[in-house]
């Protein structure tokens, strides 16, 4: 009886640190899981090799919208700092900043001196350019535009196919949505504007 019980503890203990392995090599506690590339090279007595190339793993995110883990990046921003996550499909121009913890994913573009930071989600076909800003737990996404040196910030929300432009600032829980068009030195703090 007790050798049975110690090869179950063993197998036990086993699978624990397995796991454990497992999550610190895979799984990362920030989402991201790297992935092996390869590299073709070619070796004078065997001829052509496929070859993992471990110093630059591609990286793949889960950025929580439903579509799983995809290929990204971590944006480095003008100054050197690690900025958040990109996903493949998305844009952010070298010139805008992407804090450590925002997040652009889909199709979206980040584009000219625009900032993205705090907790802000940029996604979908949604475009930040000029001088804009989204921080704090701001989301903008669907067909949305941010531009100018417009601001969306608080959990404000800023989807379909509104615009923000000009000086206008969106914050609180304030959302713009369909083809609203906010602009000028407007300020909404709440509501729908839809």
């Amino acid at each position: 009886m007790s050798r049975m019980f110690a090869k179950l503890a063993l197998s036990a203990i086993i699978t624990l640190a397995l796991s454990a392995i497992t999550l610190a090599v895979i799984g990362g506690f920030d989402g991201s899981v790297p992935s092996a590339s390869t590299t073709e090279e070619t070796h004078p007595a065997l001829g052509r090799l496929e070859v993992e190339n471990a110093v630059e793993p591609a990286l793949i995110f889960d950025f929580g919208d439903g579509n799983g883990p995809v290929p990204a990046r971590r944006h480095i921003n003008l100054d050197g700092s690690e900025g958040g996550w990109v996903a493949k499909t998305a844009y952010v121009a070298e010139t805008a900043y992407v804090g450590p913890n925002a997040r652009v994913s889909g199709d979206a573009e980040v584009s000219g001196n625009a900032l993205v930071s705090g907790n802000a989600r940029v996604f979908g076909n949604a475009w930040v350019s000029g001088n804009a800003r989204v921080f704090g737990a701001a989301h903008v996404f669907g067909a949305a535009h941010v531009s100018g040196n417009a601001q969306v910030f608080g959990i404000a929300r800023v989807f379909d196919d509104a615009q923000v432009y000009g000086n206008a600032w969106v914050s609180g829980v304030a959302e713009v949505c369909s083809d609203a068009r906010i602009s000028g030195y407007t300020e909404l703090r709440s509501g729908f504007h839809c």
